[in-house]
């Protein structure tokens, strides 16, 4: 018989959605290179920490090789920091679909990646949401929700990490804790400080 815990970690571990925030980072380092550069011999000032070029109201589109949606970001705000070479995003909303048709949401108030959206920060209100969907044998998946008030991402590494209280919710399981550190390629999962969880028996049929 299994241990709590390792119920615990079957729950989480695979449906954790790490590779939304690929799809995240692969935006975010199109806008990045798609923005205009300065003109060749010409004499960059210089400058402190200031934005180079600035985007509002903007949406960024990418499609598969069918011409089918896989992924949407959106912001109010978006800047350029030429002297990080990052990029940071007011008001982030993104909408993913995977081969299977699974249809991720995330959102924060602000995000920040690096040039080649291999690290990614969402700060304020970040939380992703995978909707419940029916399994390819028929078992329906409950909706998946990740949140708490900052995460740290490391798309191409598969981890997540978190310093803020953080909660994970998987249909009426539900588990907080303060911290989190999350290594999908080790299949570590580490729930830090207070953890508090709950888990709702299923009904039998």
């Amino acid at each position: 018989m299994r241990s709590r815990p390792q119920r615990v970690w079957d729950h989480i571990s695979v449906y954790l959605p790490v590779v939304l925030m690929g799809m995240l980072a692969l935006a975010t380092w199109w806008l990045v290179r798609s923005a205009p550069s300065a003109p060749s011999g010409a004499q960059e000032p210089v400058r402190g920490h200031e934005a180079d070029y600035f985007m509002q109201g903007f949406s960024v589109k990418n499609f598969g090789p069918q011409g089918q949606l896989l992924s949407e970001v959106r912001g109010e705000m978006g800047r350029h920091y030429p002297d990080t070479d990052t990029l940071e995003i007011d008001r982030m909303r993104l909408r993913a679909q995977d081969a299977a048709g699974r249809v991720t949401h995330a959102s924060a108030d602000r995000a920040l990646s690096n040039a080649d959206g291999s690290e990614v920060q969402l700060f304020g209100n970040a939380k992703v949401v995978r909707e419940a969907v029916p399994s390819v044998r028929g078992q329906a998946q409950p909706q998946l929700a990740f949140e708490g008030e900052f995460l740290h991402v490391w798309p191409q590494l598969e981890r997540v990490r978190s310093n803020k209280p953080v909660t994970l919710t998987r249909g009426n399981d539900r588990f907080t804790a303060n911290g989190l550190v999350y290594d999908n390629i080790a299949q570590v999962l580490e729930l830090q400080g207070a953890v508090h969880g709950s888990l709702v028996p299923r009904k039998s049929k």
